[in-house]
This record gives structure tokens, sequence and C-alpha cells, in this order.
């Protein structure tokens, strides 16, 4: 009995990698939410625009017509936005269809700030309707941790790929950069947990815990990077079942 106990007692590192994971989740549902507030900051700002003016307006049905018109147009746009962002932030009990451009998108949006302080020349290519079955919040957070990650990676005014492929029953996700790249001696270490090369401003569980999530969902990830000067860079292709 005893042996049997501590076959399924989880390991403290276990523990700890579901610790972090789930303050991870927290963490990518904070960034997103905060760049959705920024986002429906310009439609709110005109609809307000538009109900004053509407207002001044009042006695005249023709532009006030035009003005509520107007109106509904950004009230549109800001439901689509909170439609997208609970579509994304959502819970599944069971993986379902997604659309893997919206997830990226959103992803995107999450990086958005780290994105202009670096000045980033982002380089997208996230071809609507490729879809797979998956857990869209632990996706959504592999995609932001990945980017992230190669952001960290390129000097200023770096460039930053995040492209959509399908191909031979598998949709594939491509992080590219052209950063300082990883030294060979590391590429074999990176998705080990703990391993970090970011001293003390990482966790060293990133890309154990992104590597876990892909395997998860029955895909695979892999990586190919160069730390020659002048020709640097990392790359990151994600399968997944189609």
């Amino acid at each position: 009995m005893a042996s049997d106990f501590t076959d399924k007692t989880p390991s403290r590192l276990e523990l700890l990698s579901e610790a972090v994971r789930r303050a991870d989740e927290r963490a990518t549902a904070g960034q997103l939410a905060l760049e959705v507030i920024h986002e429906i900051r310009n439609p709110l700002e005109a609809l307000a625009n538009l109900l004053y003016l509407a207002n001044l307006e009042a006695n005249d049905c023709e532009p006030v017509r035009r003005y509520l018109a107007l109106a509904e147009e950004q009230i549109i746009t800001v439901n689509r936005i909170a439609n997208q962002t609970l579509s994304y932030a959502k819970v599944h009990l069971s993986p379902s269809p997604t659309d893997l451009a919206g997830v990226a998108e959103a992803a995107l949006r999450i990086q958005q700030q780290a994105i202009s302080a670096r000045k980033v020349n982002l380089v997208k290519d996230l071809p609507e309707k490729l879809e797979a079955k998956v857990y869209t919040s632990e996706i959504l957070q592999v995609i932001s941790n990945m980017v992230g990650n190669a952001i960290d990676a390129v000097q200023e005014g770096g460039t930053v790929c995040l492209r959509l492929r399908k191909s031979q029953g598998k949709v594939r996700i491509l992080i590219v950069d052209n950063g300082h790249g990883i030294p060979k001696e590391h590429l074999s270490e990176i998705f080990e947990p703990f391993f970090t090369t970011k001293a003390d401003r990482g966790t060293g569980l990133g890309l154990a815990l992104s590597k876990s999530i892909v395997e998860r969902h029955q895909g695979k990830i892999r990586v190919r990077s160069s730390a020659h000067p002048g020709k640097s860079g990392t790359a990151f292709r994600i399968s997944l079942p189609a």
C-alpha cells in the first residue's frame, strides 16, 4: 500500500510546475485584459463623441440618424472584441475547434507593449480558417510565451515573424526571430525545467511548460537556432493535429 501511495503522489517538481502554469495563465489573462481595455478605448471615445453630437442636433432628425448609425458601428466593434476575448480566456473541459489566427492575434495584443518598446519589426502571416482542436487558453499561453521570448532575444529594431501554415494534416505555428540565437551546447537543455539564460529575469519554466502543453495536444515543438554573428536567430515550430 505504501508503494501505491508513493506512486500516485505528485513530485515536488510536478506541484511547482502546476502552480507556475496556473500563475502564468492568470498573468496571461491579466495582460490580455489590459490590451483589450486599450483596444476598446478608441471605439468608446468615438461612441461618446457621436452621442454628444447627436444630442446637439436633437432637433434635426437627419444628422441624428447618421450619428446613431455610426454609433451602432462602434458598439458592434466593442462587442466583437469582447466576444473574442471571452472565447480566448474561456476554460474548456475538452478541446474545441479553434481558429488559430484569432488566438495568434490575441497573443500579439498581449505582447504589444513589449513590441512597441523594442521597436520590433513584426512580420505576421496568419491566414484565417486554419483550425485545430485545442484548449484555447493554453495555446494562447504558449504562443504569447514564445513571442515574448523572441522579443527578448532581438535587439531594438529587430524582426520577429509569426506565421501559420497547414501541411500534411497538421497546423504549424512558426515563431522566428533574428536575435542573438541559442548556443549549440544549450539547445538540448532549453526545454528542461529551470533552465534559463535570462539570469534573474526568468523562472526557467516557460519553455518546459509550453512543451508540456503542446504534447498534451498530441503536438510537437521543434527548434533551430544559430548564434553565429551576422547569421544569428532562432526558429520554433509548433505542430498540432488539424
